[in-house]
């Protein structure tokens, strides 16, 4: 599933596309695809039709196009200013794209929404929402005020600041962690006390941390807690610069290209091969109805704590 820098690299991607842009046509091909909107496709195209984009934001892996409001509509609260109460949310879901087109151009395959668009730089425009497994979907949500004060669609206003984020305060993170009986990755993966981190890049910190994925957050030290948020906050700031994992086509920016982090990767996908640090054969081992790879010497088994515990 894309993780935060897989999402930012589409959301950058759109920035320059649909920011300013009016939304001239909306076609659905396949209503599974908006699940998550309140509303059959003509709901979903009346509340697109019209509007104009604002600038396209972004908090873990949730990814969302604010709704400018329509002449003479008034914004419900005023701490969402600077206009926007709505917004197109996008959840990419396991094999989601937004693909940005030129009107015409040759079909996309598992294509079950497209958008018409005038862009006031680039004229107009397809974006185009295609998705093989159907998991992820376009809705139109509200906005709500979420953690750290900003404006978020209401689907997302569980998800905790995610480590690119200017307010995110990895100290107090720490802190949290540190309660946490549960093991490290897990805590990783919680979205509610850091967004934006998955099976890969918690793969990553950890082998940099030189942490079991086991290790509950309450043995480790706050500046060990610490550090290991400086570690996600590097690895995903470099798979972002690479321009996010793909492993298959189904990982790909707006204009259908892949990234190449994975030939960067130290860990997640590497299960028999040498460790990049010690020489070890990593190791691939059952989690959580998932995979976790380590190396079995720089990342050891916590003493006392069993085998298969997360």
């Amino acid at each position: 599933m894309p993780e935060l820098p897989e999402v930012e690299v589409v959301r950058a991607g759109l920035a320059s596309a649909v920011t300013g842009a009016r939304i001239e046509g909306v076609e659905v091909f396949d209503e599974r695809s908006i699940a998550r909107h309140d509303g059959d496709a003509a709901a979903f195209e009346a509340a697109l039709l019209g509007r104009s984009f604002g600038v396209p934001a972004r908090r873990g892996k949730f990814l969302w196009i604010p709704l400018e409001p329509e002449q003479g509509e008034l914004t419900t609260d005023a701490l969402l200013t600077p206009g926007a109460d709505r917004a197109l949310l996008a959840h990419l879901g396991m094999s989601g794209q937004v693909l940005v087109r030129e009107p015409g151009a040759a079909a996309d395959r598992h294509t079950r929404i497209r958008l018409l668009i005038d862009q006031p730089q680039h004229g107009a425009l397809e974006i185009r929402f295609a998705d093989q497994r159907l998991f992820g979907g376009l809705a139109v949500r509200p906005l709500v005020v979420g953690e750290g004060g900003g404006a978020v669609p209401d689907q997302a206003a569980h998800i905790a600041l995610d480590p690119l984020e200017p307010g995110f305060d990895a100290s107090a993170v720490a802190r949290r962690l540190r309660l946490r009986r549960q093991g490290v990755k897990a805590a990783l993966l919680d979205q509610q006390l850091v967004s934006g981190i998955g099976n890969i890049y918690a793969d990553e910190a950890l082998w940099r941390s030189r942490l079991h994925y086991a290790t509950p957050g309450q043995r480790l030290t706050q500046a060990r807690a610490t550090a290991l948020l400086a570690d996600v906050r590097d690895v995903l700031e470099r798979a972002l610069a690479e321009g996010g994992t793909s492993f298959d086509a189904q990982y790909v920016n707006v204009n259908g290209q892949s990234g190449y982090f994975e030939h960067s990767l130290n860990a997640y996908g590497r299960g028999g091969q040498p460790c990049r640090r010690c020489g070890a054969t990593m190791v691939r081992e059952a989690w959580m109805n998932r995979g976790s790879t380590r190396c079995p010497r720089c990342q050891r088994r916590p003493r006392g704590l069993a085998a298969g515990l997360a």
